[in-house]
């Protein structure tokens, strides 16, 4: 098919608030549900899906922004339709709401362009490997110590991850025995914490040289985010065999350049629901790959899968116990881990995904 064949031709978004199947927290934040924006682009017969977990507000950037800026453009050229989105919401403000709702337009022109290609999506954006390498990840901090226990047993046992992750950073009293119980339960899996930029500097140096007498080869957000001289003293400070992580509230390129220079992580993330679809993160692995930094891929596995497989130098995908459970429930072709990793569908046309509109009906908003 030529490129003059295939205009966007309609651009559609619905929203989908799923409650959570018990109460969750993490260091800094309480929540209930999740809120998942979903985008579906068509042209050339062919309709793509992407989406989002944002806000409901997302559906308004798209609807009243985003769709007349690509209408009638060709749906082969997705980066120069990128930054077509990004212009037209300049006054609106790049970052947040409206970042999210250009990453699941974007991933809907990419899902859109392989499928007219009939290609699978990684070979589209360019397989850099067959297999995906997963950790597990929930451990909220609203959870029982069973139920953490069991949750992390889980994946590192019947699922095959390497590496599971833990919340950490609501009670720093209590947190050494919450990750105690953790390590007790995954054998020789690898530990990961996350604080979500709960805990000061002195806390979170503090709190890794505890982490590492445990166990814990990752610390996530021991700071702020943006608090990159913090991200900074925590990675030159931390016990050696202790990894910094951040990246996840990265919206735009310039972000993930700065935590770069500022040499402020030895593992940079990025989030495709965030940081402008499969567009903005390929640019924010290319950054990573530039400063020879690990690059990981944060939650929405089934979204991410087919990007993070053409991501260069990438570490692991978080496979984020929230999002694993919505996208089993609302998607048909949602991935499944075997022995720690998850495999792009080589057999099917885009990213392999399929929206289930009756299971997702009860759901709508």
């Amino acid at each position: 098919m030529r490129a003059s064949e295939a205009a966007v031709e309609r651009v559609t978004t619905r929203a989908f608030r799923i409650p959570t199947d018990a109460p969750e927290s993490d260091g800094t934040l309480e929540w209930d549900a999740t809120i998942l924006v979903l985008a579906e682009v068509s042209g050339g017969g062919q309709t793509g899906l992407g989406y989002t977990y944002a806000s409901a507000a997302a559906r308004e950037v798209i609807t009243e922004a985003l769709a007349g800026a690509i209408a009638g453009r060709d749906a082969f050229d997705v980066p120069r339709l990128w930054a077509e989105m990004a212009g037209k919401v300049r006054n609106l403000g790049w970052r947040g709401v409206c970042a999210c709702a250009i990453s699941a337009v974007d991933v809907a022109l990419w899902d859109l362009k392989a499928k007219l290609l009939e290609l699978p999506a990684v070979r589209l954006l360019g397989a850099q490997r067959g297999e995906v390498t997963i950790y597990g990840s929930g451990g909220f901090t609203s959870y029982t110590d069973k139920r953490l226990k069991d949750q992390l047993a889980c994946w590192a046992g019947r699922d095959g991850c390497k590496a599971v992750k833990m919340k950490v950073g609501r009670d720093l009293a209590r947190d050494p025995e919450r990750v105690a119980v953790a390590r007790s339960a995954i054998g020789g899996a690898e530990l990961y914490v996350d604080a979500n930029g709960a805990l000061n500097r002195k806390q979170a140096l503090a709190f890794a040289q505890n982490c590492y007498d445990l166990g814990v080869t990752w610390f996530e957000e021991p700071v702020s985010s943006d608090d990159l001289d913090g991200l900074r003293l925590m990675r030159d400070c931390a016990p050696p065999g202790i990894e910094i992580a951040a990246g996840e509230y990265g919206y735009e390129p310039y972000y993930f350049r700065r935590m770069l220079e500022a040499r402020a992580v030895d593992v940079l993330q990025a989030d495709a629901t965030r940081c402008g679809g499969f567009t903005g993160f390929l640019k924010a692995a290319a950054l990573a790959e530039a400063f020879a930094v690990p690059f990981s891929a944060h939650t929405a596995p089934a979204l991410h899968l087919h990007a993070a497989a053409a991501a260069p130098q990438l570490k692991n995908l978080e496979w984020f116990y929230d999002h694993v459970r919505i996208e089993n429930m609302l998607f048909d072709g949602a991935p499944r881990p075997v022995k720690g990793a998850i495999c792009p569908d080589l057999s099917t046309p885009g990213l392999g995904l399929a929206f289930k509109e009756k299971d997702a009906e009860k759901f709508a908003i």
